[in-house]
């Protein structure tokens, strides 16, 4: 199987479940909006994310994904299977001692944390916010599990578990959540989200185990393997402690908007981060072991024509997104959230934040790939040097656009700095590893932006025709107005596409035949 097809396989796998994922994750955010509002009780529920995740992001998410999976993936590639497994086990050892750590520093300090994060909240929303705090530390825990498991899984090209465990976790949510709620309020949905990172990992470790799981009790800091994994994790840290800062500083000027709006800026760009997580965390998270695997037998050249098809792939997927979501932004939120205690006055703050969110989406989504084409590199630091910066950037954005914009200002400045940072680390690349085929990316660019634009406008026109002959109050006329919006778009797009004879749609013709013959093939 060449390396394109597998390469497709995998986001394949990964979209189709992302899709799903996606899917239950709006099902629960429509299912707590609906019953519970958008306001303080929402707001608290959003806010008590903050300090678990810091915690996983630093010592997880970003470390595994800068540090850990390059370092173990070179060991698979190069057959070296026990020094990748040796290096895994005193990284998973050390991992979970400083998680343990931290959830029990966590809860101390939980209260003047809270209030340092969030000081426009009331005195009862602030013991509300510190007590699902409380309880979402255990989750850090398990995701700390699932984070390495993921990590060693996609190593060896499995996708498919680690790909059902984010479904089970959207799960676990809605239905320990519901159960609950009646009882705890949306404490429940607190306990739902622990209960949630548990079948994750229920999920995950089956297919781990059947790998031929080779764990040692050790902490050998003097492993070639594990030094290096410290000295790609340190530029990391420090670059994600900043970013989540960044966080932090939005949700200090956000507590102090109108009640309800940290809630909308939540929900509007979950929004927008659908595309992301479809899209292009699939295509980035697919791609990435290719090439870090290309990276480790220095095939340089193959190396480069997979980064450039990714990127190239990436927004022609995800401008046509954005410019859709801005077009449609008002239906498209009221379709998804509008009932219950979700009012239309909740519908058009949370499409105010959208609209200033789609700005980056292209950023966003090329960030995805481009970190990890410097993690596959295993040069950790550039992404980081430009993340900080970007951040200063979002920092200064925030401060300047809140006033005049409201919470769209806190949207605003995130979008510029998401557009900045893909474009520092695209000039980087180019200086480090010489030729990155810009200008085929450049012109992919506008040719993808005049043709997503025409879109934008016939679906805008569409659903403005549509309003007109249905009843929007109604589901069944909102779905009508989003999906005739939405079939009219595509069709455009699609048509503007074949007549320009653009390589990324003929790609995507190919690629789409060659799975329906397969799987043509195999049912047959």
């Amino acid at each position: 199987m060449s390396t394109g097809t597998k390469v497709a396989k995998a986001a394949g796998i990964l979209m189709a479940a992302t899709v799903l994922s996606r899917f239950l994750g709006y099902v629960r955010d429509m299912v707590i909006y609906a019953q519970f509002g958008q306001n303080k009780f929402t707001d608290a529920y959003n806010a008590a994310f903050s300090i678990p995740d810091f915690l996983y992001y630093l010592l997880v998410g970003g470390a595994l994904s800068a540090a850990f999976i390059p370092v173990f993936s070179g060991y698979i590639a190069t057959r070296k299977e026990e020094d990748a497994w040796y290096v895994a086990s005193t990284v998973f050892n050390i991992i979970i001692i400083l998680m343990t750590a931290g959830i029990v520093v966590g809860n101390i300090f939980a209260t003047p944390l809270i209030r340092l994060l969030v000081p426009g909240f009331t005195p009862d929303n602030i013991d509300l916010t510190v007590k699902m705090t409380r309880i979402m530390f255990f989750q850090t825990f398990f995701m700390a599990l699932n984070g390495i498991t993921m990590g060693i899984l996609n190593s060896y090209q499995k996708f498919l578990a680690p790909a059902v465990g984010s479904v089970m976790y959207n799960l676990g949510i809605i239905a320990v959540g519901l159960v609950l709620s009646p009882y705890l309020g949306i404490t429940g949905f607190a306990v739902g989200v622990v209960a949630g990172a548990v079948f994750y990992f229920a999920v995950q470790f089956p297919a781990l185990w059947k790998l031929g799981l080779r764990y040692h009790a050790v902490i050998d800091l003097k492993h070639p393997g594990v030094r290096r994994v410290g000295a790609l994790v340190m530029p990391v840290l420090i670059g994600l402690s900043v970013a989540q800062f960044n966080l932090f500083v939005n949700q200090n000027l956000g507590s102090n908007l109108p009640e309800g709006m940290l809630s909308a800026l939540r929900a509007a760009q979950r929004v927008m981060q659908l595309p992301i997580g479809i899209f292009a965390v699939a295509i980035a998270v697919a791609l990435f072991p290719t090439l870090t695997g290309l990276a480790a037998r220095q095939e340089t050249g193959v190396f480069k024509k997979s980064m450039s098809l990714g990127v190239r792939t990436i927004i022609f997927i995800t401008l046509p997104s954005a410019i859709g979501l801005i077009a449609l932004r008002v239906p498209v939120i009221r379709l998804l959230f509008q009932q219950g205690k979700f009012t239309p006055e909740d519908t058009q703050a949370t499409a105010y934040a959208l609209l200033f969110y789609c700005f980056g989406l292209i950023g966003y989504s090329a960030i995805q790939l481009l970190n990890r084409v410097f993690y596959a590199l295993q040069d950790t630091r550039t992404p980081v040097v430009v993340g900080i910066f970007t951040i200063i950037v979002n920092i200064v954005l925030n401060f300047l656009l809140i006033g005049p914009l409201g919470h769209g200002g806190l949207a605003l400045a995130y979008s510029l700095a998401g557009l900045v940072n893909m474009i520092g680390l695209l000039y980087i690349l180019r200086k480090k590893i010489g030729s990155i085929d810009g200008k085929k990316m450049l012109i992919s660019f506008l040719q993808t932006l005049g043709v997503s634009l025409t879109m934008g406008l016939a679906a805008f026109q569409t659903a403005r025709i549509i309003e007109h002959l249905v009843n929007t109050g109604s589901k069944a006329g909102q779905l009508i107005q989003v999906g005739g919006g939405i079939t009219v778009g595509v069709v455009v797009f699609f048509v503007l596409v074949l007549l320009l004879k653009m390589e990324e749609g003929q790609m995507a013709k190919t690629l789409f035949l060659k799975r329906l013959r397969r799987q043509r093939s195999s049912d047959g």
